[in-house]
């Protein structure tokens, strides 16, 4: 579930940014699929860290 939160988050911020930026909607496609990959993988070693720490 956190993983999937971090890849909402970061796809959100992602294509805001692209938005903000003035992008077409392929670069705030292209944003918020980088985004939320790099959030999601984030989300993920924090993941396993708390996991592996507790």
């Amino acid at each position: 579930m956190i993983i999937l939160a971090g890849f909402l988050t970061g796809a959100l911020w992602g294509g805001g940014l692209a938005w903000r930026r003035k992008g077409n909607r392929f670069d705030i496609a292209q944003y918020a699929a980088g985004f939320g990959i790099f959030f999601a993988l984030i989300a993920l070693f924090a993941m396993i860290f708390i996991q592996r720490a507790g």
